[in-house]
């Protein structure tokens, strides 16, 4: 059973991992809206089964921008009302993409309907009340709290207590009440600290002094570790500080095509693994 749940989730993971490799802005977006999911989906009691089906739905939801092209994907500007079009055609191209996968059902919900809102203006299907989905709901919130606290080309990233406090002002009506008020909680609690801004446990984004905090440090690198930005191409070599933090230094050179080829971080993957295998049911194997 262990060994089956390894060899199928990571078809998966490694799929939605190269789709975030292509937006340059998104680095270590899926870890974290995996983690905050995770830990909302504990704060409400849920069941460990719950707990880890909800997990993997964060880290799956935005799976259907493997259609959306580059320059809409990766524009540094706001878009425009027609490649907004384009952009929200992704859940539901991410749910055909799960079609005939033996886990499709665990994290279809989140995958489609990420974007419901409870008053349903939504989409893509405007599902309104109590018609969204659980997993939905979680990573909807959790979704929409790490874009606003996310870097983009074209502003920096949310103060965490301004983003806690446009998740009020929308509970209701763009964010579920229930578990919207939890989440604020755990915000406000310094819960939620740990995650922004990083790429996986301990691992803060590092920064781009030309792009931002867009540098992703993976969980097996070390000082003396290269790092290519995602935007601009620019080498960075990782050192540590003093104190132990990493800081990545420009080196004055870029990458080659070779070089700047996306490489999945099998560490983290294997690790989403492990923590989602209990949602798994045996039925499947």
């Amino acid at each position: 059973m262990e060994k089956y749940s390894e060899e199928i989730l990571p078809s998966l993971l490694v799929m939605a991992w190269m789709v975030e490799a292509r937006d340059p802005y998104t680095g270590g977006h899926l870890w974290r809206v995996s983690r905050f999911a995770r830990l909302l989906a504990m704060c409400a009691h849920l069941p460990d089964q719950e707990v880890a089906r909800i997990t993997l739905g964060g880290f799956l939801h935005d799976l259907g921008k493997i259609a959306i092209p580059d320059p809409i994907l990766r524009k540094p500007d706001h878009l425009t009302p027609s490649e907004y079009d384009i952009i929200r055609t992704h859940p539901e191209i991410g749910c055909r993409s799960l079609a005939m996968h033996p886990l499709a059902d665990l994290v279809r919900d989140a995958v489609l309907s990420h974007h419901e809102r409870p008053d349903g203006n939504g989409y893509p299907n405007g599902l309104c009340g109590d018609l969204l989905p659980q997993d939905a709901r979680i990573v909807g919130i959790c979704d929409a709290f790490d874009a606003m606290t996310s870097a983009r080309p074209y502003r920096k990233g949310m103060p965490i207590d301004d983003a806690l406090n446009a998740i009020e002002a929308g509970l209701g009506t763009q964010f579920d009440p229930d578990y919207g008020q939890r989440f604020i909680a755990m915000g406000r609690d310094g819960v939620l600290d740990h995650v922004v801004g990083h790429s996986d446990d301990g691992i803060p984004l590092l920064d781009c002094p030309w792009c931002g905090p867009i540098l992703v440090m993976r969980g097996d690198q070390r000082p003396g570790a290269r790092l290519y930005c995602p935007k601009c191409s620019g080498e960075f070599v990782v050192e540590a500080e003093p104190d132990g933090k990493a800081r990545a230094i420009y080196n004055g050179r870029h990458g080659t095509a070779r070089e700047l080829e996306p490489e999945s971080d099998n560490t983290l993957i294997a690790k989403i693994v492990r923590e989602a295998s209990a949602a798994i049911p045996e039925t499947i194997y």
